[in-house]
């Protein structure tokens, strides 16, 4: 309001446009003179009709404006309202192009000069219908709408609000006149709204969905309002307050609200389905699941997992200590193997007594039992979802319990907890919690049952492996084997050192093609049947043929020779059922220093001379194992005496980080200079080399040649004569008692005599004599037959035949090989420990008769 300039009784004078009625219908006056002519003419007139007053004044009004077929009417109307009649009508006109109706209200009037005249008030028709739309349309917002409507004047009080705005908050509408936005709002909501009416009020720029919090009068639940606020004006232009259209859209807001829920929901199982259970390890798991859980669902979590579980019992889990709540028992034990919190000074330990059951959160890694009346062993025993709420005076509003089912079985509790002020558990909260568990619990129960898998196979592994540290003639030997980490599986790598006849040694590598259970089993198989070839006697490439018999046979249920037969028609057979192996065979001699070296595609073996640079041994690496069709190729190698040999499978050398090529010269630059103790360079050369990696299992063997000395040796040839037998008893008791094995002489030399006897009888050539001292005696008979001898029972009248059985029975052990000009027949005595050798019984000396 603009300022005054005076009063004078009760009306105020304004220097402005006073904003009334006449702001909007425009009423434009003229005068008509006795003469019946125009003689005054207004500004409004001028706007109305858009004729100036030098333009009508003086003119016929109606002849001015009407219509021509209108002007007798016109004219008759005029004479009677100069005799002093009123009237009111619609009048048609039009004037300069314009066309309409006017509402026309003609008073007499009388001049100075006593004649009669006529004062004229016209309204534009179109002016009065604008209004009556407006005020139908304000009818519709007061009286009829569904949104509240609130006008608010320039002090900020409601000056009118519509029936739907009194229907919600009570009262009359009357009631609600001369209220602030603080007497239906809580103070920050209030605040909020107050500067929204003052910026609006201010700058004129509209307020849209703006949205309000609050309560409603005898409703129990929390409204939203989406306000829009605009700045209202009079028709001169005057501000005269702000309207407020308000809509209820709280179950809009519910709407986006379950939706938004649904999405993020959405979003928690797709990142769970990305993250949960990239590992076999049943902590890592769970804390995936944790990691996912908080805080996008809830505020603190942990995972337990029955104790039967980890440590791979087979108990079923779930097991109850009592089945009854008044003695003391509890849920089957569990571990903590997960926890998390995005609430860092709320733990979910060390909670007071009482809380469920009595039940104290355990510390991360703790072994602990659920009261038997607590609801989280309900849970437990149930397999159903527990809602537990928060103790008094605990920051925790509540807890879902979720028990953890994999193929119908608990194997574990999931709790999920919130804190107060944080949305409330809802019925598609407790829906998504049981969905992450139970995803989570297959996952855990995968890698149980894989660990369960793995421990077995790698039992089995370690079983098939040499036990301790194996020993040998002429030979220091050290081992390693390190399997795989838990996320692969079990390979088929192993080594394995042989003792064969003349104190020779076989020493083994091996790798089995494919991981799990079958390739632990396929190389014990092949493992065993080294062994059983080895203890034969056969070349190094011998041995690695019947080997590859063996390995295409374990493929095939009928064996290696139906495997053999059918090899042309299975080209196309299930590669699955098929086992390659790789292996290196390689057989020393300590009395010669030679070691023979056969290779069935494995990796070559490392030689390092002594003050020499590790070098790979050009051995003919041959077909892997299972393959089938090539012959395999030996070669043979003289080994200085303090040389060092390693055989290893490809873990060692290469891995997904490491070609193989890098591999190789890494392992030659760690065995080079290697005259430390072979325990300590076996272990130089694991820590060396990238062995952490974990993605195949190590298999490392390593020999230090050391040879027989030349005194532990005796060799002597005979001639094919009677008195050899003498001769060669009278040798071995000579070379006896001068390694001081006096206890031994006599079986000695009954031993040697029934051998070389043998020889000259069933033998051929030159007959040798050869005695090796080591940890055991061997006593070595070669001859140029190729007859083996072959032990049997001779009958009761039979004068001779026992000479074998005679050698079996006082021998640790004897045998026979073949040698490339003949056959050598072999016995072994144990080394005499003090004690005198015990005599033969009764019964084995009569058993052989």
């Amino acid at each position: 309001m603009s300022e005054i300039s005076g009063t004078a009784g009760d009306v105020v004078w304004q220097s402005s446009p006073p904003g009334s009625i006449y702001d909007y219908i425009r009423v434009a006056s003229f005068s008509i003179g006795p003469d019946g002519l125009v003689d005054q003419w207004s500004d409004r007139a001028a706007e109305l009709f858009g004729i100036g007053p030098h333009e009508v004044r003086g003119k016929d009004p109606v002849e001015a404006f009407m219509p021509a077929e209108l002007w007798p009417r016109g004219h008759r109307k005029v004479r009677e309202i100069l005799d002093g009649k009123e009237w009111t009508g619609l009048v048609p006109f039009a004037t300069g192009g314009e066309h309409g109706v006017a509402e026309i209200y003609v008073m007499p009037s009388e001049t100075a000069a006593g004649e009669r005249g006529a004062l004229c008030l016209v309204v534009d028709v179109r002016a009065l219908r604008g209004i009556e739309t407006d005020l139908m349309s304000a009818q519709a917002i007061f009286g009829q709408s569904p949104f509240g409507f609130m006008l608010f004047g320039t002090d900020f009080t409601m000056q009118r609000v519509n029936e739907r705005f009194a229907t919600v908050f009570g009262g009359s509408i009357e009631d609600h006149r001369g209220r602030t936005v603080h007497d239906y709002l809580s103070r920050p909501e209030a605040d909020r709204m107050a500067d929204a009416l003052a910026q609006v009020m201010e700058s004129g720029k509209s307020v849209t969905d703006l949205q309000i919090v609050g309560f409603a009068p005898g409703v129990g639940e929390r409204r939203h309002w989406s306000v829009n606020l605009y700045r209202v004006h009079s028709g001169s232009g005057r501000t005269v307050g702000v309207a407020v259209v308000g809509t209820d859209v709280t179950n809009r807001q519910n709407a986006a609200r379950e939706a938004a829920s649904a999405r993020r929901n959405l979003a928690i199982l797709n990142e769970a389905s990305a993250r949960i259970g990239n590992s076999l390890d049943l902590e890592t798991t769970s804390r995936e699941l944790l990691s996912v859980a908080v805080p996008g669902f809830c505020d603190l979590a942990s995972v337990d997992l029955y104790q039967s579980l980890l440590t791979g019992e087979e108990a079923p889990p779930g097991r109850w200590s009592s089945s009854r709540a008044d003695s003391g028992g509890g849920s089957a034990r569990l571990r903590r193997v997960a926890f998390a919190s995005a609430v860092s000074d709320v733990p979910l330990s060390g909670s007071a007594g009482g809380y469920d059951g009595g039940y104290v959160p355990p510390v991360l890694g703790a072994v602990h039992r659920f009261p038997f009346s607590s609801r989280r062993a309900d849970a437990l025993r149930t397999g159903r979802v527990q809602t537990v709420p928060g103790e008094l005076g605990s920051p925790v509003q509540s807890t879902l319990a979720v028990p953890m089912v994999a193929h119908d079985k608990v194997i574990g509790l999931v709790q999920f907890s919130r804190t107060k002020g944080s949305e409330p558990f809802g019925e598609r909260d407790q829906a998504l919690a049981v969905e992450l568990a139970a995803r989570a619990a297959v996952c855990i129960d995968n890698a149980r049952l894989y660990r369960r898998e793995h421990e077995r196979a790698l039992i089995l592994q370690r079983s098939l492996l040499p036990p301790g540290d194996p020993e040998a003639a002429g030979l220091d030997i050290a081992c390693r084997y390190l399997p795989g980490n838990t996320a692969t599986e079990v390979g088929g790598d192993w080594f394995d050192v042989i003792e064969l006849p003349g104190h020779r040694t076989a020493l083994v590598v091996g790798d089995v093609m494919g991981r799990g259970l079958r390739a632990a089993v396929a190389m014990g198989e092949l493992r065993t049947a080294v062994r059983t070839l080895a203890l034969l006697d056969l070349e190094p490439a011998e041995v690695l043929s019947a080997l590859d018999e063996i390995a295409r046979g374990l493929g095939s249920p009928s064996g290696a020779q139906h495997a053999s037969r059918v090899a042309h028609k299975s080209r196309d057979a299930d590669l699955a059922e098929v086992y390659l192996a790789t292996c290196v065979y390689a057989v020393y001699d300590p009395v010669t220093g030679r070691c023979t070296f056969a290779n069935a595609g494995h990796l070559p073996p490392v030689l390092v001379e002594p003050d020499e640079e590790a070098l790979m041994l050009d051995v003919p690496p041959g077909m892997p194992l299972g393959v089938g069709g090539e012959p395999f190729e030996q070669v043979e190698v003289d080994l200085a005496e303090g040389a060092l040999l390693a055989l290893y499978t490809d873990g060692l050398v290469e891995s997904r980080d490491h070609p193989l090529d890098e591999g190789l010269s890494g392992l030659r630059g760690a065995l080079t200079r290697a005259e430390r103790p072979l325990e300590d360079v076996a272990d130089h050369v694991l820590s060396t080399l990238d062995t952490r990696h974990g993605e195949d299992d190590i298999a490392l063997l390593m020999a230090r040649i050391q040879g027989l000395p030349a005194d532990s040796v005796g060799d002597w040839r005979l001639p094919r004569e009677p008195r050899s037998v003498g001769r060669a008893r009278e040798l071995a008791r000579t070379q006896l008692v001068a390694w001081d094995l006096e206890p031994l002489v006599d079986t000695v030399e009954l031993l040697v005599s029934e051998l070389v006897t043998n020889a000259m009888r069933y033998g051929e050539g030159e007959i040798r004599l050869r005695l090796l001292l080591d940890r055991t005696l061997v006593c070595e008979v070669w001859d140029a037959g190729l007859v083996q001898p072959r032990r049997r029972r001779a009958r009761d009248t039979d004068e001779g035949g026992r000479g074998l059985q005679l050698v079996g029975q006082l021998s640790a052990a004897w045998g026979s090989r073949r040698t490339p000009r003949g056959k050598t027949v072999w016995f072994e005595l144990s080394l005499p420990d003090g004690k005198p050798l015990p005599e033969p019984t009764v019964e084995q000396l009569l058993s052989m008769f």
